[in-house]
């Protein structure tokens, strides 16, 4: 059996995780084990403990960072998978298989920067970011396709909407704002008069319930939820937004990760640029700048741009009765920023992943 360490930086990496760990789970040739750092918030580390217990993986977690740590390095695994550098060197032996599945594929340049020249193998989503990788200078780079949107190929409806408090006959919205720059401060007067007609799903980002510089972004949105009956804010306890593209029509986001993977579906999708830059940005707006991907951002074709917070529900109501625009434009931008949408990127990553120990063994 190989022992493999599943090193979650932060409870919202594990969605990228879970389709690996079921890929392994069905070899029957590895024994799994994933772990969180001690200074995360309480309660983060507590849904993740009780996300691991139900999905049977072993868990290791300490209150000391130092001795998980040490914990870590005395279990010498032979494979640990990544979402950051984190604690990367500090956690593998000379032996182990390092694997990076970096954790989010938005517009930020910190995909980029985010490596280390100990990451043995680095899954890629897409040939596009794997020639721009290339160019970076990294290497030991596979192309997989994104991890975490593999259960999207299902389409499985798992939600019910009479327990979210939600009307089945309607069409759904869901909003998932990144938590900075974010959308939300400028779309927050409107987003009740949206759920008039629609279902409104909130998904908010992990640090928007569990840092407490943007928690206000979540009592915001529970006050608004109070309000409207027509408004689901999902728990920090559903941390996997995965089953929440299947069940709705439309996504809104910002420049969060979430535009590129709710490309899986091919819905309409709304990308919100009118967000509020903190005071330090607005002044020195080359900082915040060089904080983001703008060729990427620039490139985005494939969804509704909204730039007026005003024009918002007429945009929503207009990408929900037109689903159609911008399809070609979706479709093409699936091979361009997912390679394949065919559910089996975890499937390439542990084939990759067993070819590279084989290869290292001869």
């Amino acid at each position: 059996m190989l022992k493999v360490l599943f090193e979650n930086h932060h409870l919202y990496y594990l969605p990228n995780f879970i389709p690996i760990i079921d890929v392994m789970n069905k070899r029957n040739q590895y024994d799994i084990y994933a772990s969180i750092p001690a200074m995360m918030p309480k309660d983060e580390k507590n849904i993740f403990t009780n996300a691991l217990k139900r999905l049977n993986i072993k868990i290791i977690i300490s209150e000391n960072e130092n001795k998980r740590v040490e914990i870590i390095k005395d279990k010498k695994f032979d494979i640990i998978i990544v979402g950051n550098v984190g604690q990367l060197n500090n956690i593998v032996n000379d032996d182990t298989l390092a694997v990076m599945v970096y954790h989010g594929i938005g517009l930020k340049q910190s995909y980029y920067n985010d490596i280390d020249s100990r990451i043995d193998l680095r899954s890629v989503e897409s040939k596009t970011r794997m020639l721009e990788l290339k160019e970076h200078g990294h290497q030991n780079l596979v192309l997989t396709g994104f991890t975490k949107c593999d259960p999207l190929v299902k389409s499985e409806n798992i939600l019910d909407f009479d327990s979210m408090g939600l009307k089945g006959n309607q069409k759904t919205v869901l909003y998932a704002p990144s938590f900075y720059p974010s959308s939300l401060d400028q779309l927050l007067p409107s987003l009740g008069s949206i759920s008039y007609e629609t279902n409104l799903i909130v998904k908010l980002h992990n640090f928007s319930w569990h840092q407490k510089k943007y928690i206000y972004q979540s009592k915001s949105i529970i006050e608004l939820s109070k309000k409207f009956e027509n408004i689901y804010l999902v728990p920090p306890e559903e941390f996997n937004i995965i089953p929440f593209y299947t069940i709705s029509d439309m996504l809104v986001s910002d420049i969060s990760s979430t535009i590129f993977e709710y490309l899986y579906l091919n819905r309409p999708i709304i990308m919100a640029d009118c967000f509020k830059l903190r005071t330090k940005h607005q002044i020195f707006n080359k900082r915040f700048l060089k904080k983001i991907d703008i060729e990427r951002m620039e490139s985005v074709d494939f969804t509704l741009r909204l730039s007026d917070p005003e024009n918002f529900p007429s945009l929503v109501y207009h990408g929900l009765e037109y689903p159609l625009d911008l399809e070609k434009e979706r479709l093409s931008a699936q091979i361009e920023y997912l390679h394949r949408v065919d559910g089996q990127a975890s499937v390439r990553l542990v084939d990759a992943i067993e070819k590279k120990i084989i290869d290292n063994n001869k």
